[in-house]
């Protein structure tokens, strides 16, 4: 029997198997940041250990970072001293941190991909949930906890349990609209967020494969709202082509040998996954969520579930998430009004999100009941933007640039959506108070968020289409 493409990754990397027990898996890349990393640094004080492969680890700060004034010492004490303890113990551990104002800067899973730090094959862990992005490119990528992060600092090597494997193919082609977003938010719609819980999950089909390599990392991005461990797409010549050349992809002789291992890297014909999913492109359209978890996901000109369409174990909770939302069962989302827009994040913060976004609002006005915060993923992204001139278009139409970092998709920062005010966000939660202390959120694709910055209510981007 052959070997899907999880099991060729996974089995390259086992270093030793515990009888009746985890694995343990060698990492080729471990990101950090400043918010999972401090326990982990001293634990290995404490024990008297050095980062094993300090090359193998690569530092940021995104979470706690402002998007205004990152030249000025950050105002929030708790962020100031996350921020300056990751750079303290990048210093002493000899890693290599890209620190607030760094040309490299940027939330950790824009940073690694546009660096070609993020490769085919590899296995990639970050103490960050949504690690999950890198799987885009055929790698396993996986988030982890901070006694992890400490494991991978020491030994280079991870204690993990072997997950199931699932394969979602989307076949089809998509209509115009529709982006990977709304591709993964209707597959959770369906499979609700425990889905995907214990596996795995390869994503493929005609539909996938017609994506952008931003696209694959927005997808990836949200397999985890799934309950998967993590979420991934064969690499193809759209994933060698957006290697080829940046920074750190191999080069010459390198790059030839890594290309020709890169394209064994498929399923086999005859192998078999633990569950299959199959769905058609022509069957989704822009999404958006309607209530405190990703899967409360509607098409754009739908309605709100009513209570019988609900299963009687999920009634409490599901009349809980509408009375915080403010909506009631069987309503229409088209015309709902809107106080926040945020489109950034490691979901949507990339430059081809920025380039939708300018064209969709080009020769229009942001809607004056709305604050817009517009946040580029990275420095990189900011600087292409910029070299683009899609500043002067997004400022033409009332709309002012920030500067990067994980900004409104989580209150850590002072990027915080009042209570009680509605925000269609291109991030990947929408919990209770995730953006903000009592805050709305509405999960959208950059498309529906620019629809909703010029209108000012949820608004079916199609209709401004051609």
């Amino acid at each position: 029997m052959g070997k899907t493409l999880f099991d060729k990754i996974w089995d390259a990397h086992v270093v030793a198997q515990v009888n009746d027990g985890p694995t343990q898996l060698y990492i080729d890349r471990h990101f950090c940041h400043e918010v999972t990393s401090p326990q982990a640094f001293n634990g290995l004080r404490e024990r008297g250990l050095k980062v094993l492969r300090p090359d193998k680890t690569t530092a940021t700060p995104d979470h706690n970072v402002p998007t205004w004034d990152q030249d000025k010492p950050i105002q929030d004490a708790i962020s100031r001293h996350q921020v300056q303890t990751l750079t303290k113990n990048c210093e002493e551990f000899g890693i290599t941190l890209y620190g607030l104002g760094h040309e490299k800067n940027g939330i950790v899973h824009v940073v690694g991909p546009e660096n070609g730090l993020t490769q085919p094959g590899m296995t990639i862990v970050c103490g960050d949930s949504h690690t999950s992005t890198h799987g885009a490119f055929g790698s396993i990528a996986f988030g982890i906890g901070t006694s992890e992060v400490e494991m991978v600092l020491a030994s280079q090597c991870i204690l993990q349990p072997r997950p199931k494997t699932m394969l979602i193919t989307i076949d089809g082609t998509l209509s115009k609209g529709v982006s990977s977003k709304d591709i993964i938010l209707y597959i959770i719609s369906k499979l609700t967020t425990g889905g995907g819980t214990g596996y795995f999950v390869e994503f493929a089909g005609s539909a996938i494969t017609s994506l952008s390599m931003e696209a694959r990392m927005s997808l990836c991005n949200m397999s985890i709202e799934m309950g998967a461990r993590g979420g991934f797409i064969a690499p193809d010549q759209t994933t060698f082509d957006y290697i080829n050349g940046r920074e750190f992809a191999p080069k010459g002789e390198a790059w030839d040998k890594a290309l020709a291992y890169w394209k064994t890297l498929k399923t086999d014909a005859d192998a078999q996954f633990d569950k299959t999913y199959t769905f058609d492109a022509a069957d989704i359209e822009p999404m958006i969520t309607y209530g405190t978890n990703p899967g409360m996901g509607v098409g754009i000109t739908g309605s709100i579930p009513t209570l019988n369409e609900i299963d009687e174990a999920g009634k409490i909770s599901y009349i809980k998430s509408l009375e915080y939302m403010g909506y009631n069962p069987g309503e229409k989302m088209i015309g709902k009004p809107v106080d926040y827009v945020f489109v950034g994040s490691c979901t949507n913060g990339r430059i081809e999100d920025f380039r939708a976004f300018a064209d969709f609002v080009k020769g229009k006005k942001k809607a004056d009941n709305v604050v817009v915060w517009l946040v580029p993923g990275s420095r990189l992204v900011e600087k292409q933007i910029k070299a683009e001139g899609i500043d002067k278009v997004l400022e033409s139409a009332g709309f002012v640039l920030r500067q990067p970092g994980c900004s409104a998709c989580l209150a850590m920062n002072d990027d915080k959506v009042p209570a009680g005010k509605y925000s269609v966000s291109t991030s990947n939660r929408n919990f209770e108070g995730r953006q903000g202390p009592g805050s709305r959120t509405l999960l959208a694709s950059v498309l529906t968020a620019a629809a909703a910055a010029v209108t000012g209510v949820v608004t079916d981007p199609r209709e401004f289409l051609s």
